[in-house]
């Protein structure tokens, strides 16, 4: 008889588990202080919690309507227009999703179709070529420009042609912590004037910086017209495993984002989105947030300052690079390894976020942890 096999052909054969997952577990294995993942080891508000519980316990517990619970819609369609000076529908251009990242698979799949060419600048957040491909486009990557990181406009002029379709922008920018200026929009608004390209804005991190405001592509009267706006409350709030996050885009926009998004989640969490809503209403948590993550930024620097280790404070996001070329030659996968096997500290290595790899010695820490914590690693990274 006939032995039939079935095999299916990858659609990402060149994705395996995530190098947060890789170094995570490693972390776990070796009781290592764990500076790789990027979630927070302290508790979301107390009061944030009860909310939730109350919500539950009150019946709330069947599915939320699909673009997202009204009143949450609201209370974000009021922050950006507050903050950006911008109005989504809460109706029509707001949608609330199961974390960021299925936001941005949604957006991508809303829009890239067999052939399309997508931009992503590297160092790159490993979802989002992923997401390209999947749709059967094409990621076109752009380097950023060292030591800063900063935008290399002229390099993508040259990248954009007819089959650009998507361009991908992060800031607050995970893992430089690069963040966008006024001149970086207007260049993109120049670069994409006049054309059918789309642009997906993840702007998880934008309560995070350190230096000024977060510019958000919101903001730009050109640049929204043609953008899926992305955020967390999961990075805001410290609850990065309740995976709740959303996207505001113009009402053509978001008609095509929700007819991915109704088949891959419908409805999101009903009562922590009751509670967000209610929650949003004290805006002094994200509006401190900078200086909350300012403090635990500096706390690291200043006790590291005497280390062999060189560094430039980040400008957002919890992360921070640090050049380890004074310490060792090993590539950084294989330093990483070494420190969390042999020092005892996780670190992310850089390379993982580039799709041909990276010769920088360049290893990222996180530090939204305790402070206890903080001061804990950064005497381990002095004794290396």
């Amino acid at each position: 008889m006939e032995n039939n096999i079935l095999s299916t052909q990858s659609k990402l054969p060149g994705t395996g588990t995530s190098i947060f997952s890789i170094m995570s577990k490693m972390a776990e294995d070796f009781n290592a202080v764990n500076l790789s993942q990027g979630f927070p080891d302290f508790d979301c508000p107390e009061e944030l919690k009860l909310l939730v519980n109350y919500y539950m316990k009150n019946g709330n517990n069947q599915y939320a309507p699909m673009p997202g619970v009204p009143a949450l819609r609201q209370m974000i369609s009021n922050k950006i227009e507050k903050l950006y000076n911008r109005h989504y529908s809460p109706e029509t251009e707001i949608t609330i999703t199961a974390g960021a990242t299925q936001a941005l698979f949604t957006a991508a799949s809303a829009i890239i179709r067999s052939g399309d060419e997508a931009i992503i600048f590297e160092p790159a957040y490993d979802s989002y070529a992923p997401a390209v491909l999947a749709n059967g486009g094409t990621p076109v990557f752009v380097p950023l420009a060292e030591p800063d990181f900063s935008y290399d406009w002229d390099k993508v002029k040259n990248a954009v042609n007819r089959k650009t379709r998507l361009i991908i922008i992060n800031s607050p920018h995970n893992p430089t912590g690069y963040v966008i200026s006024m001149s970086d929009i207007l260049s993109l608004e120049e670069i994409t004037r006049g054309t059918s390209i789309f642009v997906i804005s993840d702007e998880v991190y934008e309560h995070i910086v350190f230096e000024g405001r977060h510019n958000s592509l919101a903001g730009s009267g050109e640049l929204s017209k043609r953008t899926f706006i992305i955020s967390s409350f999961g990075k805001t709030y410290h609850a990065t495993g309740w995976k709740t996050g959303y996207c505001a885009a113009p009402e053509a926009l978001m008609n095509e984002f929700r007819k991915f998004h109704q088949f891959v989640v419908f409805a999101v969490n009903t009562p922590v989105q009751l509670a967000y809503a209610d929650f949003m209403k004290n805006e002094e948590h994200y509006m401190q947030l900078n200086e909350f993550y300012r403090k635990k930024r500096d706390l690291v620097l200043n006790n590291i300052k005497n280390s062999r280790f060189k560094f430039t404070g980040t400008k957002g996001t919890y992360f921070q690079l640090l050049d380890y070329s004074n310490i060792s030659g090993m590539n950084d996968m294989d330093f990483s390894e070494y420190m969390t096997k042999e020092k005892g500290i996780a670190v992310i290595p850089l390379s993982p976020f580039y799709s041909k790899g990276n010769s920088k010695k360049l290893i990222r820490i996180c530090f939204a942890k305790k402070d206890e914590v903080l001061t804990g690693a950064a005497k381990l990274l002095c004794n290396i």
